[in-house]
Order: C-alpha cells, then sequence, then structure tokens
C-alpha cells in the first residue's frame, strides 16, 4: 500500500515536471529536486552561530567497492542569525546533514522527507486531473523544517588564536554600496568629515560640507535619521560607511537628490568583555580621548562609549565684492581670519537582549553629552563707494552650546522560515541649544579708532525629532521576499534670537526687531511602503516598491503671533531596481526612483533677516516642493581581489528650490539692496559617469581609486533678470594606497582632486540660512562656480605589545596647503570672489590600546569576521 501511494506522488510530481516543459536531456526526465530543508543553527545558550558550515550529503552505494559513499549535493554558510537553507533538493534519495564550526562539536543527522498518509482512492484515476487540495499536501510533505540546531561546545580548550582576516572594501548590494573603514589609519582621533574623505563618491568642500555627486545627501546612523552633524561623530566608532546614491521605496521620500550616507557603527559581538582607549592630539592644540567598553554574555550584550574632544579650529581667508547698486558703485575687500575653540562630549550607550531564540529587543540612546564652542574672528574691511575709502575693523566674539539627548527602542522576531522578520522601531532625538555673540565694529582713520559700533546676539531654542516605524519581511517563492512598512516622524523647533546694537555716538543698546527671529513650528510626515523582491525565470533579479507620504506643517512667528501652516497631500514614490548577472563575476544594475523635497518653515516665513548687512534673507512663502526623478545604470566586474564598478546616471529635478540673490527695496530700511531668498527654478539636471576600483594589488598593497565625470544645470528662465548660463562639465576623484610594511609598519596615502564645478546644488539650504563665506555671506546655487583644487593626507602607523594591542598613528592632512577653496558668484549688479583655507596641514597623533578577555564562545561568533587581529582564546 506503501509503495502504491508513494508511486502516486511520484507520478504527481512527474507529471507537473512534463506540464512545466523539459527537464533534462530530451525534455521528458521527471524532475525530483523539490525538497526544501531549512533550519537555524544555535549554541547551548540559543543564539545564533554565524557562519557555521551547513553541508548537506547524499548516500549511495559505490558500484566498485559496493559500500555506502557520501557525495556533496548542496553547502553553505549559515547568515548573521543563524538559518540556513536549501532549495530544491532530492526526494528520492537518503540525505544527511552536516554542520561544523570551530570551537564546537561537529553536528551530524538523517534527513528524510515522510510521506502523509492517503487513502488509495484518493489517487487520480487514468486521465482524470489531480484533486488540488491533494497535491497541496503531497508537495507540503517535501518542505523540512528542522528547527533549531543546537550545537555543542567542544571540551577541548584552543591555545590563543590570532585572526587577521579583514573585510572587502568594497561591497555590493541591490541598491547600495558598503565601505568598510574600520582600519583607516588618516581618520584615527578625527570625526566622520574625515571619514568621509576617503570614501569614494563622496565630496568634502572647505567647510566640512558634505557632497555626493555635486549635492548634499541625508545623514543616517544605523540606518535611522539622525540630527546629529558630521563632526559630532568620532570617526573611531565607525565601522563602515553605505552610500546609497538612488534610494529605494523603504526610505523616506524627502530628502536631497544626493540620496543617503549611512553610517553604520561598531558593535561588539564578542562574549565576554573587551575595549579600547584612544588618546589624539594635534599641532593646533586639539585632543581627545575616547573610551569603548563591551560586555557579551549569555543573553545580555552592553556596550558603553564615551568621547571628550578639544578642538581647535583656524581659517584664513579674503573676500571680495563689486557691485553697482541703484547707480552706486561700491567695493568691499575683507581680510578674514578666525579660530574656533570648542570641546565636545559624546556618550552612548546600547543593550541587547535576546529574550527568546528569536526575539531580541534593543535599547540605546545618548544623554549627557553636548558641546560648547567659542569662535572668534578677526575682519579687516575696506569699502569703496563712489571712490571714497573708508576702512573698518570688525572683531566678533561668539559662544554656542549643545544639548543633545537620544533614545532609540527596538523589537526584533525571527520566524522559523528563513528570512521572515517583524522589527518595531522608536527613535527619539532631542536638545537645547543657546548662543551669545558680540561684534564689535571699529571705524577707522589712519588707524585711529574714530567710532564703534556694538552688537549683540543673544539665542537659545530646542528642538525634537521622533520617528516611529514597523516593518515586516516575508520569503517568497523563487527567491523571492515582500517587505512592508509604516512609518510617522514628527519634528518640533523653537527658536529665539534677540539682537540689540549700541550704535556709534551712544552708550545705549537698542533692540532691533529686524534681526530678531523668534518662531516654532511643527513638521509631520506619515508614510507607507510595500516592496516586492525576487527573481524572474530568466534570473534577473529584481526590487519593486511603492511608498505613499503625505506632511504637513504649522508654524508662528512669535514676535507679530503671525501663523504658517501647509498640508502636503499623498503622494506616490516608485522606486524600481533590477540586477543581472551576466556570468558569475560579471553583474548588471539598473534603478529608477522617484523622491521629493518640500520648503522647511524657515525658507518659507516672509522675515527680513537684516542681523548681517551683507546676507539679507528672507523667505518666500510661494515656494512649492521640488520632484526628483533619479536613473542609474551600472556595471560591476569581481576578479579575484579587484572589484571594478561602472555607473551612468541621470536626475531631473522639476520646482528646484534654490537661493537667489537679486536687488530688491528693503522693507527695512527703504532702500534697494541686494537680498537673500529662496526660489522655485524650472528644474535642473544632473548627469554623469563615475568608476570605482578596489584592487588588493599584493599582499602588503591595497588601492581604492574613484573617478567621476559629471554635468550640473540649473533652469532659471523663469527667474527675472537671472543670468542664464550653461551646463558645466567638471571631474572629481580619488585614489587611497594603504601598504603594509615589515616589522608591523603601515602607510596610507590619499588624493583627491575637484576640477572647476557649479556650486553645489543644495548646499545650505535647510534651517538657519545664511552661511557659507565671509561675515556668512550667502551663496546661490544658481549663480557661481568654484575653482579647482586637491588635496593630499599621509599617515604612518606602527603596532606594537603583544598580539598588535596597541598602535601609534602619526596623520597629515593637506600635506601642501592645497585645499583652500576659491568661488565666484555673480548676479544682477554683482560679482563676488572670496577664498578661504582651513586647518592647513593638520598633523595629528594617535595613540590606541585594546584589551579583552574573551570566552569560547567569541571562536564561534567571530571566526569569519573579526577585523582588529585581536588575540582570542578560552
Amino acid at each position: 500500500m506503501k509503495n502504491f501511494i508513494f508511486t502516486s506522488i511520484i507520478a504527481l510530481i512527474s507529471f507537473f515536471s512534463f506540464a512545466q516543459g523539459p527537464a533534462g536531456a530530451g525534455g521528458n526526465a521527471p524532475n525530483f529536486n523539490r525538497g526544501h530543508v531549512f533550519g537555524k543553527v544555535v549554541d547551548e545558550q540559543g543564539k545564533p552561530v554565524e557562519f557555521a558550515s551547513v553541508v548537506l550529503l547524499k548516500t549511495v552505494v559505490d558500484p566498485a567497492t559496493k559500500q555506502n559513499k557520501d557525495i556533496l549535493v548542496k553547502a553553505q554558510q549559515a547568515e548573521l542569525n543563524g538559518d540556513f537553507n536549501f532549495k530544491e533538493i532530492p526526494v528520492n534519495v537518503r540525505l544527511k546533514l552536516k554542520i561544523s564550526f570551530v570551537g564546537y562539536k561537529n553536528y551530524e543527522a538523517p534527513v528524510q522527507f515522510e510521506m502523509p498518509k492517503m487513502d488509495p482512492s484518493s489517487a487520480p484515476k487514468p486521465g482524470q486531473a489531480p484533486d488540488p487540495a491533494v497535491m497541496a499536501k503531497m508537495m507540503a510533505a517535501f518542505e523540512k523544517d528542522l528547527g533549531n540546531i543546537k550545537l555543542l561546545s567542544d571540551s577541548k580548550e584552543l591555545e590563543a588564536v590570532v585572526v587577521t582576516s579583514t573585510k572587502a572594501l568594497l561591497e555590493m548590494d541591490i541598491d547600495k554600496k558598503s565601505f568598510n573603514v574600520g582600519q583607516n589609519l588618516v581618520t584615527s582621533g578625527g570625526t566622520a568629515v574625515d571619514v568621509m574623505r576617503n570614501i569614494p563618491s563622496v565630496q568634502v568642500d572647505i567647510d566640512g560640507n558634505v557632497k555626493v555627486r555635486n549635492a548634499n545627501p541625508t545623514l543616517f546612523i544605523d540606518g535611522r535619521p539622525t540630527s546629529l552633524s558630521m563632526d559630532q561623530i568620532p570617526a573611531d566608532i565607525i565601522e563602515k560607511v553605505e552610500v546609497i546614491t538612488n534610494p529605494s521605496a523603504k526610505y523616506d521620500a524627502s530628502g536631497s537628490m544626493a540620496g543617503i550616507i549611512n553610517i553604520i557603527l561598531k558593535k561588539n559581538k564578542k562574549n565576554g568583555y573587551n575595549g579600547m582607549l584612544n588618546l589624539s592630539a594635534d599641532r593646533f592644540g586639539g585632543s581627545s580621548i575616547m573610551g569603548n567598553f563591551s560586555y557579551q554574555q549569555n543573553k545580555w550584550s552592553l556596550t558603553l562609549m564615551g568621547m571628550k574632544m578639544n578642538m581647535r579650529n583656524v581659517t584664513e581667508g579674503n573676500s571680495q565684492r563689486n557691485s553697482n547698486i541703484g547707480g552706486v558703485e561700491s567695493s568691499v575687500y575683507q581680510d578674514i581670519n578666525s579660530k574656533n575653540k570648542g570641546s565636545m562630549f559624546f556618550p552612548r550607550f546600547s543593550v541587547d537582549y535576546a529574550a527568546t531564540n528569536r526575539t531580541t529587543l534593543t535599547l540605546a540612546g545618548f544623554f549627557g553629552g553636548g558641546g560648547k564652542f567659542s569662535p572668534t574672528e578677526d575682519i579687516k574691511i575696506t569699502s569703496m563707494v563712489n571712490n571714497f575709502t573708508t576702512l573698518s575693523n570688525r572683531l566678533s566674539e561668539s559662544s554656542r552650546e549643545f544639548n543633545p539627548t537620544g533614545l532609540q527602542l527596538g523589537f526584533k522576531h525571527t520566524y522559523p522560515k528563513a528570512g521572515e522578520e517583524l522589527s518595531m522601531d522608536f527613535n527619539y532625538f532631542g536638545g537645547t541649544n543657546k548662543n551669545d555673540a558680540t561684534y564689535t565694529t571699529n571705524y577707522l582713520n589712519n588707524g585711529i579708532i574714530t567710532g564703534t559700533q556694538i552688537q549683540k546676539n543673544i539665542g537659545s531654542g530646542s528642538n525634537k525629532f521622533m520617528t516611529f516605524q514597523t516593518d515586516y519581511v516575508r520569503p517568497l517563492k523563487n527567491e523571492g521576499t515582500i517587505e512592508m512598512g509604516v512609518r510617522a516622524q514628527l519634528f518640533e523647533l523653537v527658536n529665539e534670537n534677540n539682537n540689540t546694537l549700541k550704535a556709534v555716538g551712544t552708550d545705549v543698546y537698542k533692540p532691533i526687531p529686524s534681526a530678531s527671529t523668534n518662531y516654532e513650528n511643527q513638521n509631520r510626515v506619515y508614510a507607507a511602503y510595500v516592496s516586492i523582491s525576487g527573481k524572474s525565470v530568466n534570473k534577473i533579479s529584481y526590487k519593486i516598491g511603492l511608498r505613499a507620504e503625505s506632511s504637513s506643517y504649522d508654524g508662528k512667528l512669535l514676535n507679530t503671533n503671525q501663523k504658517f501652516s501647509n498640508s502636503f497631500p499623498l503622494s506616490l514614490f516608485p522606486s524600481i531596481f533590477l540586477k543581472k548577472d551576466l556570468t558569475p563575476t560579471d553583474q548588471l544594475q539598473l534603478s529608477i526612483t522617484r523622491r521629493v523635497s518640500r520648503p522647511n518653515f524657515f525658507q518659507i516665513i516672509p522675515f527680513v533677516d537684516f542681523s548681517d548687512s551683507l546676507n539679507i534673507t528672507r523667505g518666500n512663502a510661494d515656494l512649492v516642493p521640488e520632484f526628483t526623478t533619479s536613473g542609474e545604470l551600472s556595471y560591476s566586474k569581481t576578479k579575484g581581489s579587484s572589484t571594478f564598478l561602472l555607473s551612468g546616471y541621470y536626475k531631473y529635478t522639476d520646482n528646484l528650490i534654490t537661493r537667489f540673490l537679486s536687488q530688491e527695496i528693503n522693507p527695512i530700511s527703504g532702500k534697494l539692496d541686494l537680498i537673500n531668498t529662496f526660489v522655485n527654478a524650472n528644474s535642473s539636471i544632473n548627469f554623469g559617469i563615475e568608476g570605482t576600483y578596489t584592487n588588493k594589488l599584493q599582499n602588503w598593497w591595497d588601492l581604492t581609486a574613484n573617478i567621476n565625470m559629471y554635468n550640473s544645470k540649473i533652469n532659471t528662465a523663469n527667474i527675472e533678470k537671472a543670468q542664464i548660463t550653461d551646463g558645466l562639465w567638471t571631474v572629481f576623484g580619488k585614489l587611497n594606497n594603504t601598504f603594509q610594511l615589515p616589522k608591523k609598519w603601515s602607510i596610507q596615502l590619499s588624493m583627491d582632486y575637484q576640477g572647476k564645478t557649479n556650486m553645489p546644488i543644495s548646499q545650505n539650504q535647510g534651517q538657519g540660512g545664511g552661511g557659507g563665506g565671509p561675515m556668512g555671506q550667502a551663496q546661490s546655487s544658481s549663480q557661481g562656480y568654484i575653482e579647482p583644487f586637491y588635496g593630499v593626507d599621509l599617515a604612518i602607523k606602527k603596532t606594537f605589545l603583544k598580539n598588535d594591542l596597541a598602535s601609534l598613528t602619526l596623520a597629515a592632512n593637506d600635506v601642501f596647503r592645497t585645499r583652500g577653496n576659491t568661488r565666484y558668484s555673480y548676479g544682477e549688479g554683482f560679482s563676488q570672489k572670496y577664498y578661504r583655507l582651513s586647518n592647513p596641514q593638520m598633523i595629528r597623533l594617535t595613540l590606541s590600546i585594546r584589551f579583552g578577555q574573551f570566552n569560547m564562545n567569541s571562536m564561534k561568533r567571530n571566526n569569519n569576521q573579526n577585523q582588529d587581529g585581536m588575540q582570542m582564546g578560552q
């Protein structure tokens, strides 16, 4: 009877094999590779065993010896969560599963498919179609969930083992590029800004502003948006950087056309405890101390990090503006020297708790930190109006403080089915800030002070940024998945800024309402997305998604009690990603997405800020959102240790929001003046070709090279009196070399070059306005260009002590003082040139010491992941 049922099942499988087309020679061989086996590898505490070797064998009789022997069917490594998954395996042979990993006893068990007990009458008669319910029951018999497979620790003691393997510098995914930076020498003791200087595709200007393809990206930390800036993130806690030039539907549709930079922070995965201490000092008097301590045991994992940084920055430069406003010709020349003295404390903690084998809870955050900066500036000003020259000296002393607080709550649950998981996150970032500035302008005649004007600015503010997000991922057939989620983002901002002026010849400070910006606003964004990925019959991998977003904001000017509000309707943002493996080493990718950038409160409020006479700004209540459509085609090839990536990209933005300077009547003074505001340009186009190459040329030489040729243009034909400019072709390149020398010495040499280029398309367009030049002179994206410049960085590292637990790094940035930045801008009745050079020939010395004690479990979790070469033993 059993033989009859089994024969019926095989007959049904054969029937469907024939129905689906040829299989094997002649197209008429039945396909018995219908089995599916999956499970999860865990240790004695129920935690996943990452990268365990999982092998599926079949037992056959050797015709020569007539003895049983095992033949490999399939093999793979367990994933990060311990999952393994074998598809399309034979169901009509004897199978055996073997699992092994260093530090554990080998696991071996038979695998067999149990046929369902069925009534013989359920088998189809000749010429009769099979019963779908019966067929489903039969097919389910070939799905085998082995559950959690526990590996037992090997009782043998291991001697100290040194693991020296490193991750690839560049890792590719269907929708992002990842750069591992954990061992970057020139960034040791610095901030995330220094890290970005060595990431292919990423540009960093003289002010530390980060650009990707000549536009400012959105910053994420561990996959979530943040209000921190890159100079507030220590370089030594960064594990890798993900560059997402064309974000999928999973990510916020709002943001710049440059995409997303996601900074992944280092996390400890070793049982036991370990830590690191970094001490750093630079030639300008700056210093830092950073400590990192991690402990993991059983179900708990704890990480504590703290960094205290003292910064001493210097900037030198000059500026010249020529103008003709209302028939009055004038010229202003400035010689600028500025210094910024500050300190920052950045504490962080995270706790993971494995509540069950498949459920993990996370609590992370930072509090009690913050920073205080005291910038000073000395500007010598020569002004000429209708051939009459005046001299003045402006001295500014400022104090700025910020105190941030952050909290993250996370929940993650994985299901027995490989790849299925549910995650929920709550993120809160808040903080307070205050500033106090005094601007003293001395008017001179033959070197003698003839009058003094003093302006005082006192301000404070607070912000709250909260996100709620839920994501669910479920595997589908044909290696596919469906991913969906919902998200709510709430943002609140309060700012109070009061100015008083003591004019020449008086001792009384009078309020300046036109220079006092007091406001509050709330922004809300609600979104949902769904994304489906898989592989088509012609082996093309795809990821297709759709995101829906709606948003609104409310704001109020506290001085006048004026209220502003707006609601943006529901908009849809599709994304398409395709990948084709041409050969095992060659890959082709295509992506198309749509994104939006909505005007923020500061850009809209029609308030005239007269706090700086050379940077008069106001908002524009008529602004509308800008929408960007992006396409990118990439080809990658891997050969041995080398990876080559070539990408062509195109971005079109409709109603681009950009800064614009023009002559208007100043409502404060009633005179014709240069007013800096925001406008919607017709459009912008940005396209180019980018190549990235990484290779281990020799055992002692790692190389990363990147070159990007692009054209950018803003169409301002709709703006009255705007000067129409042609698109400008330019080139940007980077070269990074790391040399491993004898006796544990290593050298890193990095170079970058930026050709003549237009102003960054989204530079300084966020809240706060202004910024960018001497005395805060604003720059318009559509009214200027940047002269070429280049820079060279060099670092030398020596490791010492037993097991390389200590290292000393000497790094020099901008070795030849060539990263000076010269910008030209022009418009109706004005032209301007300014040059600045910040922190030239910065030399920094960093001492790093590591410590740790590990038990045997550290071996199994880090055998394939350790980057530190740290000793690991029992």
